[in-house]
């Protein structure tokens, strides 16, 4: 019997296939005790297994590349963390097995994220998989993980740890369902960035059961159980007329009728660069820096090193924009030598710019770099700083741009609330906004990112977001200046209407978007999308936004 249930749809695409579900986690190890004179080698244990993942998790990392080598690498600085490390073998010294005090010693810090409030909340689903990882080695039992299959499926899991989601091979795993995450937590934006259909925040996926066909709408969030014969057709039909829409979208970003939105790709580094050229991004709309300084939590990445990485991604866009956001770090993405280790509520803290003004030098050299990284270049190269709160904050930025004799573009990411209401006041001491509408969801509805529980108010459809959007594009159109959008909302084609509709002047997204997003924008004039954003401010919640876009665009 067919039946239709409704997640977030995350990832575009249509997908149809058996479910199968993810490896379950580890069980929790016996509490047996051990001899003291067995200490020694229990603590050896646990330290093997703690290297022996983390080794793992870099080595995944540097296979995925981009984004997912990222947030991998930080996963194995959790495993490796020594305050963890040093309670594993205090347990030991009390006679836990090294199984039962690694996870003894998880289950405690999970505890104190949990309570350190929702910003980190969502770091706990990795947490569990570093601990799962390593008690599941000193066990000697398979890692929970995807399973083995020899013919394509839907995976379907309660959550994707991003270790698995990283390494995910899209000639088997059709596409993927889980339970919980939003549209901008970690195994979203790794769905996006492989091109493989995906709905989050579906209640009871786990369900479903082993070998049931289900089809996966990644636009929609509808998932079809148990599809009949007349709607797997249907499906079908649909997805193969969006390829040849695809196919047939070409060269630069517009509107039917030649308004120009330049479409942009966001890089986390150089491996992420072939897939954006392959798509025809236009150049670079948001360059994460953070992955060259979390290969060592411990200090900042030499200059000189920092001019080779930045220079590989430069080299690749010549003659067109390249806009670079320099180091976020602080609240689920710390650094032992930037950020504080005691802070409540590290989401509200010392974060982003204020982290970087705080440690000048830091910011001195990361603007060095990229000055040199970019000498005789053809290439326009543009900074911004994250978590820009008012004029302050952008004055204080440009003016360490100037001194460290960076000619650039200086800009402002808004993703605080403040920022988009004054936006005309900061854009009085810089030259450009780039939106991060996942930043300015969470701040906006004081809703984390990472809970599925509050999926609802990180849909970027939510009329206040949009809003927000209108003023900051208003403002900068006001100023002559430029206003893009970099957050995954720019990732969603009708969304991405909407957004050329209320003024942004350039979308950024991840490699896989580009082609649905130039397809979709090419079916509409300028004044239909600004009709179409018109309807959705108009509504009062997100799906009434997105349905009252869609019937302007569609002509009802």
């Amino acid at each position: 019997m067919e039946t239709t249930l409704r997640g977030v749809g995350v990832s575009h695409g249509v997908a149809i296939g058996e479910v199968r579900h993810m490896g379950t986690a580890v069980l929790e190890p016996p509490a047996k005790r051990i001899a003291p004179e067995d200490a020694e080698h229990e603590q050896g244990r646990a330290r093997k297994a703690v290297d022996a993942v983390a080794a793992d998790l870099t080595a995944r990392g540097n296979l995925a590349g981009g984004e997912a080598q990222a947030v991998l690498e930080a996963q194995a600085l959790m495993a490796q963390d020594p305050e963890l490390m040093a309670d594993v073998e205090r347990r030991v010294t009390a006679g836990s097995t090294a199984e039962r005090a690694v996870y003894d010693a998880f289950a405690a810090y999970r505890d104190l994220l949990a309570a350190a409030g929702e910003y980190l909340a969502g770091r706990v689903a990795d947490l569990d998989d570093v601990r799962n990882r390593i008690v599941a080695r000193l066990l000697g039992v398979p890692m929970p993980g995807v399973p083995d299959s020899d013919e394509p499926y839907v995976l379907v899991a309660r959550d994707l740890a991003p270790a698995d989601t990283a390494l995910l091979d899209p000639a088997l795993v059709l596409g993927f369902v889980t339970e919980e995450g939003g549209p901008t937590s970690h195994s979203a934006i790794l769905a996006r960035a492989l091109g493989v259909p995906a709905v989050v925040a579906l209640p009871r996926a786990g369900e479903l059961p082993e070998g049931t066909v289900i089809a996966v709408d990644g636009g929609s969030g509808e998932i079809l159980v148990n599809p009949s014969d007349e709607e797997r057709a249907r499906l079908e039909a649909v997805a193969a007329e969006r390829r040849a829409a695809l196919s047939a979208a070409t060269g630069p970003g517009a509107t039917s009728d030649g308004h120009k939105v330049p479409l942009l790709a966001n890089v986390g580094g150089p491996a992420d660069v072939p897939a954006a050229v392959a798509a025809g991004a236009e150049g670079v709309g948001l360059f994460r820096t953070e992955f060259l300084f979390l290969d060592d939590s411990a200090s900042a990445p030499s200059e000189e090193k920092q001019i080779a990485a930045y220079r590989q991604v430069l080299e690749a866009f010549p003659e067109s924009r390249v806009v670079v956001r320099v180091l976020d770090a602080g609240a689920d993405k710390p650094l032992d030598f930037l950020t504080p280790a005691d802070e409540p509520n590290p989401a509200l803290g010392v974060r982003g710019l204020r982290s970087l003004l705080d440690h000048p030098e830091v910011l001195r050299t990361q603007l060095t770099a990229l000055a040199k990284a970019a000498e005789g270049l053809p290439v326009y190269l543009e900074v911004m700083a994250p978590m820009v709160a008012d004029r302050t904050d952008a004055k204080a930025f440009a003016d360490a741009c100037r001194e460290a004799g960076l000619r650039a573009k200086f800009g402002a990411m808004v993703e605080i609330p403040s920022a988009a209401l004054r936006a005309r006041s900061i854009l009085q001491e810089v030259e450009f906004l780039s939106l991060g509408t996942n930043d300015l969801a969470q701040y906006t509805f004081a809703a984390d990112r990472q809970v599925g529980a509050v999926s609802r108010l990180q849909d970027p459809w939510q009329p206040a977001l949009l809003d927000l959007v209108a003023v900051s594009a208003e403002a900068a159109k006001a100023e002559g200046k430029s206003c893009g959008v970099c957050g995954e909302a720019a990732s969603d084609p009708l969304l991405a209407c909407v957004l050329a509709g209320l003024g942004v002047t350039s979308l950024s997204m991840g490699a896989a978007s580009l082609p649905y997003v130039r397809a979709e924008l090419a079916k509409y004039t300028l004044a239909q999308c600004e009709r179409a954003a018109a309807a959705a401010r108009a509504q009062d919640s997100a799906e009434d936004a997105r349905e009252a876009a869609r019937a302007v665009l569609s002509g009802g």
